[in-house]
């Protein structure tokens, strides 16, 4: 394993290219190990890394966000994240993970202590490189599902939300936060450049929205472009370009962010 991680940033002499590209081949080996495991029989994949994994969204993602398909199916959390550890293990790495599994929304933090050190991306042999595994065990109902099977250094069959509900997500993630993450205005602009993107689940967002007790009027596919601009007006523009910016495959995308262009397609989009 580490050797082909080796090969992998061989590439590029950007340090913190090559930590995000490390970080991308233990998401899909961990991907790999879960399902081995049988959690997407019952898992459903979306977020950031869904996107990135499933149609090449330009960006690199930290997380792997998964939701319960049935709300009385049972997973055991920390026996699968057990079980990914040790999977690791038996490739000689070290690893340790760090659960909270009393909550809705269940998490582990995968962590390979000395990793960045071995691969000559850190001068100190204690920085780690950590995998944040989170699923939510009662997610809004109305999602669409389906699975594919993809390519990502291993072979996976990844059961995921469609496109219209992924849409959704990114479109609550805006709506429900008290502030827009930069990545969250990145993966907007990505969604709605590409005019043969379906339109938003209506219902799983207003599903989504009830959860977080949404405040605003009733979303409809007339309005959410509206209300969507209308919480995008007042952020600080220049600070949400430079927190997306570690995570751009090419930096020069960036320049295409700016607020003109991302209100104008939100005013020309047409569904």
């Amino acid at each position: 394993m580490k050797e082909q991680i080796k090969h992998i940033i061989s590439e590029t002499t950007n340090k913190l290219l090559a930590r995000s590209r490390v970080r991308e081949y233990c998401q899909a080996r961990i991907l790999q190990f879960l399902q081995e495991s049988g959690v997407f029989r019952s898992c459903i994949f979306h977020g950031g890394t869904a996107l990135r994994f499933l149609y090449m969204l330009p960006r690199y993602s930290e997380d792997l966000d998964f939701a319960l398909e049935n709300s009385s199916s049972t997973l055991n959390f920390g026996g699968v994240i057990a079980n990914v550890c040790k999977s690791f293990e038996a490739e000689a790495y070290r690893i340790d993970s760090k659960i909270n599994d009393r909550t809705a929304v269940k998490s582990a933090f995968i962590r390979f202590p000395e990793l960045p050190h071995d691969l000559g991306l850190s001068p100190h042999r204690s920085e780690m490189l950590s995998v944040k595994v989170e699923v939510d065990s009662n997610p809004p109902a109305g999602g669409i599902t389906e699975t594919s099977v993809i390519r990502r250094y291993v072979m996976l069959n990844l059961f995921h939300y469609d496109k219209a509900s992924l849409l959704s997500g990114k479109l609550h993630a805006i709506l429900a936060r008290p502030y827009v993450k930069g990545r969250d205005l990145y993966d907007l602009f990505w969604y709605l450049s590409d005019p043969s993107w379906p339109e938003p689940n209506i219902r799983f967002l207003t599903q989504a929205l009830f959860q977080t007790n949404w405040k605003g009027p009733e979303i409809t596919e007339s309005n959410w472009t509206i209300l969507v601009a209308k919480k995008l007006e007042d952020i600080n523009w220049d600070k949400a370009v430079e927190d997306t910016r570690p995570f751009i495959e090419k930096p020069s995308d960036l320049k295409l962010l700016t607020k003109e262009k991302v209100f104008n397609t939100l005013k020309s989009r047409k569904f």
